[in-house]
């Protein structure tokens, strides 16, 4: 059976001389690896090997869903390094590649996220637009918060986790903190009970609890937060992502 969809792709490995494992993100289909034969040939048919972030329309036969399908067609729309835009801006190729392993980790084989295709798709684009670093780092942060939602593991940033205060304008000037064993933002009055929490600053914690802030936030501010969320998504799978370290080095 042949199925055909639109699919980025969010992880490729060397299978041998001539072919390649690839692993696709897929509006309709979801998650699915795949095996390339022949990619890696100067003529081959999907016209040289499947570069990451890479997408377009793919063709795979898939007769069991316990084994890689396999890879029959692949029409890239743009090719991996074109897609993000300044190849040679490490920071935006860095988060890309970040995103793509999120991806990778935290969505199941054949379960579909049309919209999360779509928002994996325009932060993609939008960091080809948008390469200050502010800029940049705002998309990933969004991204990965969107991502959380998706996937139903949303942190719960507009209130504490565990006395249900809410954060607004009248209480900024207590201490806010982020434990990932709460999955959210801990008042100072709880914080004693979650020996994880990381103190945020006042502006760190007010754009965690106003997402629309986000975006004109400061370096430092944007920084610290994607220092917290790397150190979250590290909690959740139990072990650190092996692109995030390239986000803060960049």
């Amino acid at each position: 059976m042949l199925t055909k969809d639109l699919a980025i792709c969010i992880r490729a490995v060397d299978y041998s001389e001539t072919s390649q494992i690839v692993t696709f993100f897929a509006r309709e289909t979801g998650k699915i690896g795949a095996i390339a034969k022949g990619s890696k040939r100067p003529r081959s048919a999907f016209g040289g090997p499947i570069e990451i972030l890479s997408h377009g329309k793919i063709v795979f036969s898939d007769s069991s869903r316990e084994r890689l399908a396999t890879l029959t067609e692949f029409e890239p729309a743009c090719a991996g390094l074109a897609l993000v835009g300044a190849h040679n801006d490490l920071l935006a190729l860095h988060c890309c590649y970040f995103a793509a392993e999120l991806l990778n980790h935290l969505t199941d084989d054949y379960d579909p996220h049309p919209q999360l295709f779509d928002s994996f798709l325009q932060f993609l684009e939008n960091v080809q637009e948008d390469n200050t670093k502010p800029q940049i780092l705002a998309l990933v942060i969004l991204f990965q918060l969107g991502l959380l939602k998706e996937v139903g593991l949303q942190p719960i940033l507009d209130y504490c986790v565990n006395c249900k205060s809410h954060y607004t304008t009248c209480n900024r000037q207590y201490e806010i903190y982020f434990s990932s064993s709460a999955n959210g933002l801990i008042c100072r009055d709880c914080e004693p009970a979650f020996a994880d929490k990381i103190k945020l600053t006042q502006d760190a914690a007010a754009c965690l609890s106003n997402l629309g802030q986000i975006p004109q936030a400061a370096e430092r501010t944007l920084t610290e937060i994607q220092k917290i969320l790397i150190r979250h998504f590290t909690e959740l799978l139990g072990r650190p992502l092996k692109t995030a370290k390239h986000i803060l080095r960049s």
